[in-house]
């Protein structure tokens, strides 16, 4: 892979899944955990860095924690940011069955001249935790930043919308809850 499409990935998993009532990242849909898929979408990756509790499945993940643990994404995205070395990174939610490396890449390819890409759902709704990002202009972008919000930080950088086609499988389906987690095992 040249310097023009190396990448890390950051995946946050170590939110406290309320809804979910379990350790939502480990939980098991189409015979890998939650947490795998979301690593293997970003297989392209030159680094694999996971923020929140150690879990012994992904081997040669840095593995990082944000301050305090369970903070939130902006927290998390800080802590991960801090093990990034390439250019540019996958931010991704552990959560994800159906993103694949395709996704991925149409999000690099998108963000290749911008400082960002982020996947859409069906209505068009930003997923914040499903987008390719500069590094530079994501530290700059955290620099100084206070607030909670992930929309509140990476809107600001304009990123390109990227639809991905229409699937019975959506890129952007989250499991955060039983009842998704099992609508999701029904589609795989």
């Amino acid at each position: 892979m040249d310097a023009g499409t190396s990448f890390d990935a950051v995946l946050l998993a170590g939110g406290r899944a309320r809804r979910f009532g379990a350790d939502k990242p480990a939980a098991p849909v189409g015979g890998r955990r939650l947490i795998e898929w979301a690593a293997a979408a970003a297989s392209g990756a030159s680094r694999l860095i996971v923020v929140g509790p150690r879990r012994d499945v992904l081997p040669g993940a840095v593995v990082v924690r944000e301050d305090p643990p369970g903070a939130g994404p902006v927290p998390a995205l800080r802590a991960g940011l801090a093990e990034v070395r390439a250019p540019r990174l996958a931010l991704l939610a552990a959560d994800l069955p159906f993103l694949r490396p395709a996704h991925v890449a149409a999000l690099l390819e998108a963000a290749a001249e911008r400082d960002g890409a982020v996947l859409v759902d069906g209505d068009g709704r930003e997923q914040w935790l499903a987008g390719c990002w500069r590094a530079g202009a994501l530290r700059t972008a955290l620099d100084g930043y206070d607030g909670a919000s992930l929309r509140g930080l990476l809107g600001p950088l304009d990123p390109v919308p990227v639809a991905p086609p229409p699937d019975v499988r959506p890129a952007w389906y989250d499991c955060d809850t039983p009842e998704q987690l099992a609508a999701a095992e029904r589609l795989l």
